[in-house]
């Protein structure tokens, strides 16, 4: 029988871990389909967390969740140690998110909506700080745009602005560099490490793989509404057992390829180029037995799994 861990001790556990951010046994049915099932996890003060899963997994149902958006079906959530029964204003102060299935108002420009929004979180020299994020994420030009004619970057760009107009102590952001280009994504991404060495701890969604990589702490997988995965970036990487050696065969192409088919692997050729994908405690094998038959090769370079091996290979089989 599976063990239902108490809420009050999830909390006591959390409570000693400084949590910033904390969920319970948290589930949103819509009708007979359960969307988020059943999931609990923390987000430590200062970190930044990736939320990770397949379109449909119940990511951007969370992250509603989160922000009281969506009410649960069952339950709970605790942010800054506080619940939105009691204490909505004070958590919604001091958080913000950026979303692209979210919308400003479509008959307003955008320096309208966002002074609306800076209005709303009683952000002090609001003007300043408006002009001060649209410059930094490249959208002055379009302050006086109607946010109904924006592109999906333009708009991207835009809710990001939103995000960080009150500093917020909890960033939730889902997919921030969806529609970018790569050198204002690369801009956002420099922004997200800037917010937390500035203290804000950060929940994110994205498809970018390399990205999550890069800037992410730890990863939560979701997929059908399940957590199936949380661990670093790394250590969920090394859990794909497969590699793949590139080889540059100088004399022994046929050879090669005949011993990967009698061996079990696979591979892929092109000109004298050989790639054979195999587990990783296969490679000694793999070299010996090359030596064996006299085939020589060039150059070789192996190419250990990373981030993107794993969301696929999750994605797909949902198995750890």
């Amino acid at each position: 029988m599976e063990r239902t861990i108490p809420i009050e001790t999830m909390w006591n556990y959390n409570h000693s871990m400084q949590s910033i951010l904390e969920v319970a046994h948290l589930t949103k049915k819509f009708g007979s389909f359960t969307a988020v099932d059943d999931i609990s996890f923390t987000v430590d003060e200062g970190e930044i967390v990736g939320l990770l899963g397949p379109n449909g997994a119940g990511k951007t149902t969370t992250i509603f969740m989160l922000i009281d958006l969506i009410e649960p079906t069952r339950g709970d959530i605790r942010i800054f140690g506080l619940n939105y029964r009691n204490h909505r204003e004070d958590i919604l102060q001091q958080l913000n998110y950026s979303s692209t299935y979210m919308e400003m108002t479509s008959q307003l420009t955008v320096i309208e909506n966002l002074r609306v929004i800076a209005s709303f979180f009683q952000v002090k020299d609001r003007e300043q700080v408006i002009h001060t994020l649209t410059d930094k994420f490249g959208v002055s030009h379009l302050l006086k745009r109607l946010h109904r004619n924006l592109s999906a970057g333009e708009r991207t760009r835009v809710y990001l602005v939103k995000a960080f107009l009150n500093s917020p102590r909890l960033l939730l952001l889902d997919e921030p560099t969806a529609s970018l280009d790569p050198d204002i994504a690369d801009l956002v991404r420099q922004e997200i490490m800037a917010a937390r060495a500035r203290g804000t701890t950060i929940l994110l969604t994205s498809h970018n793989m390399a990205e999550v990589e890069e800037i992410c702490d730890r990863v939560i997988f979701i997929n059908h509404g399940k957590i199936l995965a949380e661990d670093t970036p790394e250590e969920l990487a090394r859990k794909v057992r497969k590699i793949k050696v590139n080889l540059m065969i100088k004399d022994g192409q046929k050879r090669t390829l005949a011993f990967v088919k009698k061996a079990g692997f696979t591979a892929t050729s092109s000109d004298r180029y050989v790639t054979v994908d195999m587990d990783e405690a296969d490679i000694a094998y793999f070299l010996a037995g090359l030596a064996e038959i006299g085939v020589e090769y060039r150059e070789i370079s192996i190419d250990k799994p990373s981030l993107e091996d794993y969301f696929i290979k999750m994605s797909l089989t949902g198995n750890t």
